[in-house]
């Protein structure tokens, strides 16, 4: 039996699209308040926040979370255009951490997020760098992720003190829910550093910003070590590594959505109130607070300047995720409580036996 089919004109820069949308009652998010929320209804939703979504998201390569029967269910990413894929969805080749290129989906125009949502896609991925020039990043990211024992308050208070470290190192940082319980940290930059160098100005701002706030952020990439403090995720810096992007939906219960956020409304947050169902009336309501985001990019020097201080006095590279290669100065990939000293090199590689 064929699946229920609906056509959608999606309005665009280059007229209006049909886009064919398969089983529109499907519930995605079955659990969410005041009934399921259905695949057409996410279509609906992309639509109306396609204007501030493509400012943040567009013109990048992206990764797209698809799911095959709602959150619920089975999940994978999807990064390369699948076969049958419309000439409005763009691409673009991408090197990879391992050295393999490869090209990857780019959403330009409100169609091509529509058909996203078409291929069960609910949480959008951006790259931090445009498709122009995929090697060197556009923002500075740092994503407050709380450990157990702390949450969204503890991270608005650690979001508060780094826009002041970020300020100091003349940048003008913006902010939004992580849709979850944390916080992303966002900085425009001038696109001329690649992913490694911005990575270690997240790491500088993450040691000062842990320097200020001890017992209450950490940098320790090992989660034995990190206690009951926010975690500054430098490793979201990496090539690749991505977080959901601002007005994407996340797979959670009640249909939450990464919503950028004026400083002055953090400390009385509840990022549960931004849904799928409310963010469009909080755009129209109030607009996007990351309109302007673009306008002034600066440059990561005085943090580069502060990794530097900081590698002199002892303090180097910092663990990177487990499906990248050996780093250079990275130190042993083992953690702490299970690391033997005299199994290790100077350079944090294993001494065979």
């Amino acid at each position: 039996m064929a699946s229920e089919r609906v056509t959608l004109t999606v309005a665009g820069p280059d007229g209006d699209r049909r886009v064919d949308l398969s089983s529109p009652n499907r519930a995605v998010w079955p659990d969410a308040e005041g009934g399921p929320i259905t695949k057409a209804e996410l279509a609906e939703y992309v639509q109306a926040v396609a204007g501030p979504f493509l400012a943040a998201n567009g013109d990048r390569p992206v990764s797209l979370e698809r799911f095959r029967v709602g959150i619920g269910g089975e999940s994978f990413f999807s990064k390369n255009p699948p076969k049958g894929t419309p000439d409005f969805v763009e691409s673009v080749e991408v090197t990879y951490n391992s050295g393999r290129s490869h090209p990857q989906l780019v959403l330009t125009e409100p169609a091509a997020i529509v058909w996203a949502v078409q291929m069960n896609t609910v949480v959008f991925h951006p790259w931090a760098s445009l498709a122009a020039d995929t090697d060197d990043p556009v923002e500075l990211r740092i994503d407050l992720d709380p450990q157990p024992g702390t949450g969204i308050q503890e991270a608005v208070a650690a979001a508060h003190e780094l826009r002041a470290v970020l300020r100091e190192a003349g940048l003008e940082p913006f902010v939004k829910t992580s849709g979850n319980r944390g916080l992303h940290v966002f900085c425009p930059i001038v696109p001329e550093h690649e992913f490694l160098v911005v990575r270690h100005a997240v790491i500088a701002a993450g040691r000062e910003l842990e320097r200020r706030m001890p017992d209450r952020v950490t940098t320790n990439w090992w989660k034995e070590e990190r206690g009951e403090r926010i975690f500054v995720d430098y490793n979201q810096a990496n090539r690749d590594r991505t977080m959901a992007g601002a007005y994407s939906p996340r797979a959670l219960p009640h249909a939450a959505v990464s919503t950028p956020v004026e400083w002055d409304e953090l400390d009385d947050l509840d990022p549960t109130r931004f849904t799928v169902r409310t963010v469009p009336q909080r755009l129209a309501d109030t607009g996007d607070p990351w309109a302007r985001m673009q306008e002034s990019p600066g440059r990561i020097d005085t943090l580069l300047e502060w990794w530097e201080r900081d590698v002199e006095k002892g303090l180097g590279e910092l663990p990177f995720p487990p499906e990248f290669p050996k780093m250079p100065g990275e130190p042993p990939r083992v953690q702490p409580s299970k690391r033997v000293a005299e199994n290790w090199d100077a350079e944090g590689n294993r001494i065979a036996e």
